[in-house]
């Protein structure tokens, strides 16, 4: 049997990190490589901010939007252009998975507002309590209702979209996790990260709330699942 080569995950990243902070970790796509340990002909690399075209959705089987030290209110033209790109992508059913500033960005693509957190910069590894809801929904029915998460943001979805479902809430913040149909769902959070990742993405001086010696495990197999929801499309590409 002829096999076709499978569709590569999209790692849609979003403006360049300090670059103190590439100095020590790398960019975006490095982070969510190694979280998943991924194979060079497994993604594909898209830097709208470098005026990079956003891709097809019949070329890739899903995409991750990145975290950004960019603020989605802005409106900065790589951003917009995403949001757009982002709502064609509902459309389409391309699974998405929006992290931090993409979990914002895809809020704001479908109507929700974003807007500063009133409660402040939340950052560290601090806890999340998941909604009943939480409990049915594919990718996170396996997680405890409560896990920790590493955490970095000033803007925050103040308002979801209409018709989207908030399945998971921090101390700070009402709206750690949205799912937006069953294909599209965004965090807050950084599944991606580590202890390593945090601490080099802090400015100097600042020291992050939480616990410093354990990682988010279960942050990171709701990644993994994501990742392996995905695999389906693969293997039809590959006439499996």
């Amino acid at each position: 049997m002829i096999k076709t080569p499978a569709l590569p995950l999209a790692l849609i990243q979003l403006e360049v990190p300090p670059a103190n902070v590439v100095a020590q970790i790398g960019e975006q796509p490095a982070w969510f490589i190694d979280a998943l340990d991924l194979q060079p002909d497994e993604y594909v690399i898209v830097r709208p901010h470098l005026g990079e075209a956003l891709p097809e959705f019949s070329q890739i089987s899903a995409a991750i939007l990145s975290g950004s030290w960019a603020m989605v209110t802005d409106h900065a033209e790589w951003s917009e252009r995403s949001a757009a790109w982002v709502r064609a992508a509902i459309d389409a059913e391309l699974p998405l998975l929006g992290v931090c500033y993409g979990h914002q960005l895809m809020s704001y693509a479908l109507g929700g507002k974003v807007a500063d957190n009133p409660q402040g910069w939340e950052r560290g590894l601090l806890p999340l309590v998941c909604s009943a809801q939480a409990q049915q929904d594919p990718l996170l029915s396996a997680l405890p209702k409560s896990f920790s998460v590493w955490l970095s943001h000033r803007q925050s979805v103040i308002t979801p979209p209409p018709q989207a479902q908030v399945l998971a809430h921090s101390a700070k913040d009402g709206c750690q996790i949205v799912r937006y149909s069953p294909q599209a769902l965004s965090v807050q959070f950084h599944p991606e990260f580590t202890q390593q990742i945090m601490r080099a993405c802090l400015p100097e001086g600042v020291e992050m709330s939480g616990a410093e010696s354990e990682d988010a495990d279960w942050a990171r197999e709701l990644l993994s699942a994501f990742w392996l929801q995905t695999r389906p499309a693969i293997k039809q590409a590959q006439g499996a």
